[in-house]
């Protein structure tokens, strides 16, 4: 965790899906875009989790 912030696969593992599913759900706009850092890399702040949380328990 960078200062507050997750990773892809921290909040995947959270989540309990793979990285690449949320990446697709991402795509298919089922959940909000995530920001970039300087790298490209995505990072999610803890209300983004949250949000991911909240969306995994109204699918599954």
């Amino acid at each position: 965790m960078l200062d507050g912030r997750l990773t892809i696969t921290e909040v995947a593992q959270q989540l309990g899906v793979t990285p690449k599913t949320i990446m697709r759900w991402e795509k298919s706009g089922k959940i909000k875009r995530a920001k970039r850092d300087w790298k490209g890399w995505r990072i999610y702040s803890h209300e983004e989790l949250q949000e991911m949380k909240s969306f995994v328990e109204t699918v599954y």
